[in-house]
């Protein structure tokens, strides 16, 4: 791979680029398709820019198990290569529980997945139409996610696989907002989002309260990039969707998608 593509992207992005290159050579060479595991939306952006264009020769497609998911798997193949459904290799869980004594939670569920030790790319969204709460996952996953989360928190729960024609319409509370930030710093970013400080932010992001793309982020500076994923414990998240330009002033001006919580108590 050229060396002057990297200089374009993050240096801690350098690993997941070389893997796409791996990916999409191995497609061709083998010529057979390459499925990857799940995704998150700055690693299909990604792929998107890296590989570029596609031909008869090359395509790339992916799927997540429903049209809105955000992280998704890829399958890199050979022209001649349409895939179906089954070849991805999802299974849509839903999760058994107290419905009338109990109460859960997309956090709540995703901390128990993470911390029975599977990786994050092991599994996909999480999603619930406000009562009924199921997850995407890879098929290899289905014994290891049935015999392993049997609680969460102090719920018992079973995991039971289920056609992913049951998946539920998922409740959707993201909206679509504008603002405009002095820069593309990650305090900046939270502090214009929620209406706060930038001293607090910066705090929120050196108490380790602020995930980058699902890791912690510590570094107040850190610049975002288009779908960069930001969570703020307690306060939401927020996903820059797309840099509409810049004011008189050399402001950014940012169209967001943001989903936001009950903010923290000062």
């Amino acid at each position: 791979m050229d060396s002057a593509v990297f200089q374009h992207f993050r240096p801690e992005e350098r690993p997941f680029i070389e893997r796409i290159n791996d990916w999409r050579n191995q497609a061709m060479n083998e010529y057979r398709p390459i499925l990857t595991n799940f995704l998150d939306p700055r690693q299909i952006f990604l792929i998107e820019t890296v590989v570029g264009k596609v031909d008869d020769s090359f395509r790339y497609w992916q799927d997540g198990g429903y049209n809105q998911s955000e992280r998704r798997r890829v399958i890199f193949a050979p022209g001649y290569f349409t895939p179906e459904s089954q070849d991805y290799h999802i299974q849509l869980f839903e999760i058994k529980y107290p419905v009338k004594f109990a109460t859960l939670s997309h956090g709540r569920i995703l901390g128990t997945l993470i911390n029975s030790g599977v990786d994050r790319s092991q599994f996909g969204d999480i999603i619930t139409d406000g009562e009924t709460w199921q997850f995407f996952g890879v098929e290899s996953m289905a014994s290891f996610f049935e015999e392993q989360i049997v609680k969460i928190g102090s719920i018992n729960v079973r995991v039971e696989p289920v056609p992913i024609l049951d998946a539920v319409k998922p409740v959707v509370d993201w909206q679509e907002e504008s603002i405009v930030a002095t820069s593309m710093r990650l305090d900046t970013i939270i502090s214009e989002t929620f209406n706060i400080s930038r001293q607090r932010a910066k705090e929120l992001v050196e108490d380790q309260r602020v995930q980058v793309n699902w890791s912690v982020n510590q570094h107040p500076d850190f610049q975002v990039d288009l779908l960069d994923m930001l969570s703020v414990r307690k306060f939401g998240r927020v996903q820059v969707l797309d840099v509409l330009g810049r004011t008189r002033k050399e402001r950014y001006k940012l169209k967001i998608a943001t989903l936001r919580r009950q903010p923290l108590s000062y």
